[in-house]
């Protein structure tokens, strides 16, 4: 690490100690040459993750966009904010483990509506709803269909 004060390359390392709730470590410094003490921290590079749009169009990826669809899905429903933050977690653990840098918003609607189909059909249907965008009564019944024919199986 390199020295603020100097520029000199070499520093040992006097205090370490986790901050930011153990998400980064604060390291105190003295300068080998100068004998001046800094701070560094040190954290995990995080990746951003771009998610392509139906249209073609590329954003960052925005925890807070697929909580508020998932939450909107479960609006008075039996469906605890625990039980939709973790499904979010879930969902980013799935994206940070993949290592890819894109993905597209069909693959992130899929696994949400996989996660809801397990704890809560209407809220299932809720989103697929918006998210598939029914053409027609006839397409929405067919996806109902589906999911009775899966209940009774």
């Amino acid at each position: 690490m390199k020295c603020p004060y100097c520029d000199y390359m070499e520093s040992k390392v006097i205090d370490s100690r986790p901050t930011d709730e153990g998400q980064a470590i604060r390291r105190r410094r003295e300068c080998i040459r100068c004998n001046k003490r800094f701070t560094t921290y040190e954290k995990i590079e995080e990746v951003p993750i771009i998610v392509v749009k139906k249209d073609g169009n590329r954003q960052t990826y925005d925890r807070n966009k697929v909580l508020n669809g998932i939450i909107k899905a479960c609006e008075k429903r039996p469906v605890s904010v625990n039980t939709i933050e973790r499904i979010v977690d879930e969902i980013e653990k799935v994206l940070a483990n993949s290592l890819e840098k894109e993905i597209t918003s069909v693959e992130i609607g899929e696994m949400v509506m996989n996660r809801l189909k397990t704890i809560d059909e209407v809220a299932y249907v809720r989103f697929a709803s918006v998210y598939r965008q029914f053409k027609d009564v006839n397409s929405f019944m067919d996806e109902l269909k589906k999911i009775l024919d899966e209940g009774t199986n």
